[in-house]
């Protein structure tokens, strides 16, 4: 079963660099590349707000 919380933008190496004048960039810095919120990848470490909720959604299942 997919994790439906596994995605770049919960994850806490998931960073936005805002560019004067220009679109935010979305990066991990672990991997030290661009990225999309959407993205996934193995080394996915979860940020605490979203472990929580993974495990409040769990115990309700």
């Amino acid at each position: 079963m997919l994790n439906r919380f596994h995605c770049c933008s919960t994850c806490i190496w998931y960073e936005v660099k805002k560019k004067r004048g220009g679109p935010p960039v979305f990066r991990c810095s672990r991997l030290g590349y661009e990225t999309k919120p959407t993205y996934q990848f193995d080394c996915w470490q979860p940020k605490e707000r979203v472990k929580k909720r993974m495990e409040r959604e769990e115990s309700t299942n």
